[in-house]
């Protein structure tokens, strides 16, 4: 193993070498441009199938650089799935789940208090060491409060806001989403940075698209390798496009968002170009989750083949496009089958940058440069997770869910349906329904969308098993949840000494001291020190939550 390690080392070395001298001679680490889309889904890009064809940078991207067809982000929402990009670790580890409800979905809306824990390293953070200046453009999503800053995580620039466009609100209950230049609140969506509703007009796509341009310029005049996040939210509902795009999509509004996107990564693309840094620039083109088929199809996007959408474990919901570009490096037009996921990236990262990622906890993401460099594939399970609780595990082509659900049959009957045209029997289930002593098992090559079952008489069904289950015990067994971060405070209730539960639980206890320090100088700090006093004057909002 050390011969191995110390070879590849080696190789990096070359490609570094390759890829540009410092002023000094030494090896100049490649800039690295992670583009995160946001519930962009699989079958929305040409290069994947799409129809209409509207996507020619990004397919000329894939033209130039490596497809990933089995490409997966590590939770079916936002929060989760940005907190594993940047930590390489699922978001169970990291306390970005709830406790809730039985494998219900959470992120960071403005009721919850919490956020990326200070325990958790980031990707910027770790940077630093190689030289990198970091700016995350866009949506951070991973906490609100000024603890969970992305200044205070490694980033040294951000433009953007801690959550998505939502809204407009009142200013009065509940105020408009601010948007920040580093540490300075420069706007709010539908204020000072208009989102029209109505016609779906608004310039954010152009104003992150100059950041990055801006960013990019600075970091190469100053001969400084850089780390960009662009995280941007057009995609998300309500979608948004600004009025050269709008109207230009076969596929209505939500294909005018796609269209200005693309447009943009063409842009940045073309700088790199011109700055003659494009074979020293690694970038890499995914999304947080699959289309949020809830909002289709005026304001969603298509997962093609696959089955649901956003908030679910299925593959709709769960695989999403990638493509990486390094030209000089990565050959061109190749496609990739490695099971490959958005914790990758974090590994990925860190091994361009010649760092090694932490010891001292378990990181989930692989190194995928030996995939992209030298076409290897390597065996690794993916785990498919709906807030605490482990749905699914694919392992080579076979799929094997353990719990199966949607959305609840309340939800549904309201109209909210995570599978709009998409029943399978058995499967699409309005309620959760538990398959670990019989787990339900797909075959995902021949069958894509899990609409046929393996039969559990057959050969195959056992063994697929054989290689699933001792993944799945190995896994369990080590696992060590982080406390969690997105469990929702009722406030009401916690100045109702009538409620009585949950008291006691670490997450209460975390959610019971969070507010108590945001009631400090407020006139309901006396309720609320009254009820974290007195036992079971507490409770835990137990809801869905849709964004």
């Amino acid at each position: 193993m050390a011969a191995v390690a110390a070879a590849t080392r080696w190789r990096l070395l070359l490609v570094l070498s390759a890829a540009g001298l410092g002023a000094t001679g030494a090896p100049q680490p490649p800039n690295i441009l992670l583009l995160l889309m946001d519930d962009m889904g699989w079958g929305d890009l040409g290069v994947y199938g799409e129809p209409s064809r509207e996507t020619p940078n990004l397919d000329r991207m894939a033209a130039e650089g490596m497809l990933f067809p089995n490409f997966y982000t590590a939770n079916p929402l936002c929060s989760p799935s940005r907190a594993a990009l940047l930590t390489g670790r699922l978001p169970i580890r990291s306390g970005f789940y709830t406790t809730n409800g039985h494998a219900r979905n959470a992120y960071t809306p403005q009721e919850i208090v919490g956020g990326i824990p200070d325990s958790e390293l980031l990707l910027p953070e770790l940077l630093k060491e190689a030289g990198y200046t970091s700016k995350i453009v866009g949506k951070w999503h991973l906490g609100h409060r000024p603890q969970f800053h992305p200044l205070k995580h490694g980033f040294d620039e951000w433009f953007g806001s801690p959550n998505c466009h939502f809204g407009p609100y009142d200013n009065k209950a509940r105020p408009n989403i601010p948007v920040y230049r580093d540490w300075e609140m420069v706007g709010r969506f539908y204020e000072e940075f208009p989102i029209n509703l109505k016609t779906g007009e608004a310039n954010l796509t152009q104003i992150y698209l100059q950041e990055a341009l801006d960013f990019i310029k600075r970091q190469q005049a100053a001969r400084r390798p850089f780390f960009l996040h662009w995280a941007i939210d057009a995609t998300h509902a309500p979608v948004y496009a600004s009025r050269p795009f709008l109207g230009t999509s076969q596929r209505g509004r939500y294909g005018d968002a796609v269209r200005e996107i693309d447009d943009s990564v063409g842009k940045i693309l073309h700088l790199l170009r011109d700055l003659s840094i494009a074979e020293n620039t690694f970038v890499f083109f995914t999304s947080d989750n699959g289309a949020a088929l809830i909002s289709a199809p005026r304001q969603g996007g298509s997962n093609g083949p696959f089955l649901c959408g956003k908030q679910t474990t299925f593959e709709g919901g769960m695989r999403e496009p990638a493509i990486a570009w390094w030209p000089g490096h990565i050959p061109a037009g190749q496609v990739s089958h490695q099971l490959g996921s958005v914790m990758d990236l974090f590994t990925t990262s860190l091994s361009l940058a010649g760092l090694e990622p932490p010891r001292d906890r378990a990181i989930d993401g692989l190194d995928l440069l030996p995939t992209m460099l030298q076409g290897r594939l390597t065996d690794r399970p993916v785990f498919y997770y709906r807030g605490n609780t482990l749905m699914a595990v694919t392992r080579g082509q076979y799929k094997a869910h353990f719990w199966t659900w949607t959305n609840s049959w309340e939800e549904f009957r309201q109209g909210v349906d995570f599978c709009p045209g998409q029943n399978v029997s058995g499967v699409t289930t309005h309620s959760q329904e538990e398959h670990s002593k019989l787990p339900l098992v797909f075959h995902l090559g021949r069958d894509p969308g899990e609409r046929f079952p393996l039969s559990i008489a057959s050969t195959e069904y056992l063994d697929a098993l054989r290689q699933i289950t001792p993944v799945v015990r190995q896994h369990q067994e080590a696992l060590v949840p982080g406390q969690p971060q997105l469990n929702v405070c009722n406030r009401a209730v916690m100045a109702d000494s009538q409620q009585l539960h949950h008291w006691g639980s670490p997450s209460v206890l975390f959610c019971c001291r969070e507010i108590m320090a945001t009631q400090r100088t407020s006139a309901h700090e006396g309720a609320a020190r009254r009820a974290c006093a007195e036992a079971g004057q507490l409770s835990l909002g137990h809801q869905g939550l849709h964004l």
